[in-house]
């Protein structure tokens, strides 16, 4: 065996080994996951065969009103209210892995959020202003976002991991979703061919592809980057956000 040929060995035998000792998600299909409601129990995946739910811990009195996943570390991050505080759900060990308030955010709205999964960064939507409010990953304030053009809140954020920008769904009766760099300048303007509900949007940067509730409440619309509507899938969602699970966990 060459050199090379040795190294290479060694090298899938490490991951291989290193998976086993993480206990981390294989790769698969994509996944979708959704909530029903802003009190739902239980966090849906539509993936493969042998996926299963996950639960929200939702507590009494407590309201979701944004969902994300990061398929680096395999979490699910939830945004509740009252207040402005992020719950983060390990989802292969189905447990609360912490909880933390959302800095320089206001405690008397939420709205949606999503995932940079590189660092782990997160991007709120901001109740009542034109912005992406910018935390790490334990909900230290980084930066507002101001969005270029825009003239009232964000109704959904979602973010292209390929080309590194930001998805932001407007609302209203014209559904527009708008491709922004990380400055907030405007990359790109899409005109979704069915409208969608506010509070929700995904995307799958892989296959360019975009995912929302409709607006008739009876599925979920999956769009491409032309703002074609692809295909309508079943389950009947308030939230969601979709993704393929890493190799590798980063936790």
């Amino acid at each position: 065996m060459t050199t090379r040929k040795k190294i290479s060995a060694r090298f899938v035998a490490l991951v291989a080994f290193t998976v086993t000792l993480a206990g981390c998600a294989t790769p698969g299909p994509l996944h979708i996951y959704s909530l029903a409601s802003t009190t739902a129990q239980e966090i849906r995946d539509d993936g493969p065969a042998q996926a299963t739910n996950v639960p929200s811990f939702l507590a009494a009195g407590e309201t979701l009103t944004g969902f994300t996943y990061d398929p680096f570390t395999d979490h699910f991050f939830l945004r509740l209210a009252p207040g402005n505080r992020i719950r983060v759900v390990d989802r292969p060990a189905r447990v609360v892995k912490r909880e933390f308030t959302a800095e320089s955010t206001p405690a008397t709205g939420g709205g949606d959020l999503a995932v940079r999964q590189r660092d782990g960064h997160l991007f709120l939507t901001h109740p009542s202003e034109p912005v992406l409010v910018e935390l790490n990953r334990f909900g230290k304030f980084v930066r507002t976002v101001a969005l270029a053009g825009l003239n009232k809140a964000p109704a959904g954020v979602a973010y292209d991991a390929v080309r590194d920008r930001l998805l932001v769904l407007t609302g209203g009766p014209e559904t527009r979703v708008i491709a922004f760099d990380l400055d907030g300048q405007v990359v790109a303007t899409i005109a979704l061919e069915r409208a969608v509900a506010a509070g929700a949007l995904g995307y799958d940067a892989d296959q360019r592809e975009i995912y929302a509730p409709l607006a008739s409440a009876n599925g979920i619309g999956v769009f491409g980057d032309d703002g074609r509507l692809l295909r309508t899938l079943a389950p009947v969602a308030a939230f969601l956000d979709v993704g393929t699970r890493s190799l590798l966990r980063m936790f």
